[in-house]
Parts: structure tokens; sequence; C-alpha cells
């Protein structure tokens, strides 16, 4: 049943292109920036929405999984595609882009990071003591 995911991608894609075409002529850049990854973000989030409300039925989830898996591959064909060069002489746009997106994913992972909370350790066990080993018959 991917079919019943397809419509979801489509939807994603093409408001990811917008985006990304959008991105590109505020940046003064003539192409599409980030467009598809854009788009793999907002499938990620209407699944996640449309899980959370019960609005995604057991095909259509399956169906997502598998597109979101296939958009992998698209994105590094759409990546190799680009022309990188053309984007270095165009401007320094490219690599500003780049470096501010190379620093805030390094921003989120450090946050995220930080903000995981350890597991709790089991009642009564105590830290000095092997797991699975009672100290009174050691």
């Amino acid at each position: 049943m991917i079919i019943y995911g397809t419509a979801l991608l489509a939807v994603c894609h093409l408001l990811g292109i917008f985006l990304g075409d959008l991105l590109g002529a505020l940046l003064g850049a003539k192409t599409n920036v980030g467009g598809v990854g854009i788009a793999m973000i907002l499938l990620i989030c209407a699944r996640l929405y449309m899980h959370k409300r019960g609005l995604m039925p057991e095909h259509t989830e399956m169906g997502v999984a598998f597109w979101g898996a296939m958009y992998i591959p698209v994105v590094v064909a759409m990546a190799a595609s680009q022309n990188v060069v053309a984007a270095l002489r165009g401007g320094p746009v490219a690599l500003l882009a780049a470096f501010a997106s190379v620093a805030a994913c390094a921003c989120c992972i450090a946050l995220l990071n930080r903000s995981e909370r350890p597991a709790p350790a089991a009642a009564g066990a105590d830290a000095d003591t092997e797991p699975g080993i009672d100290p009174r018959h050691a």
C-alpha cells in the first residue's frame, strides 16, 4: 500500500520546492536553496502531526515510511546534479548558507544532547555494586 503516502509526499515536495525557490530569491541566488531538505522536514512534521491525531491509517503510514526512506537517494541525486562551482562563483551566499546550516545543526544537536535526561536509577539499587548482585549476600 505504498501509493497511500504518495499524495502527502507530493504536497510536501511541492511546498518544499516553492519555499526553496522563495528562499533563493530572498537571498539573491537564482536557484532553489534547500527545497528538497525543506520538503523532507515537512514530510516528517506532517507524518508526526497526523499520527498524533490519529489521522493516518496504517497503510498510509507504511507508504509514508517507504517514501521517507526513498527520499534520501533522491536528495543525494539532486544534490549531485547541482553546479557547485557556479554557486561559489555566484557570490558568498552559498558559503554563508553552508556555514550557517552547519552551525545551526551543531547548535541543535548540542541543545538536544543537553536537554536529554539520564535514565532514572532502579529503586533500591546501589551505585557501588554490580547489577544483579545483592550486596548482603556477596
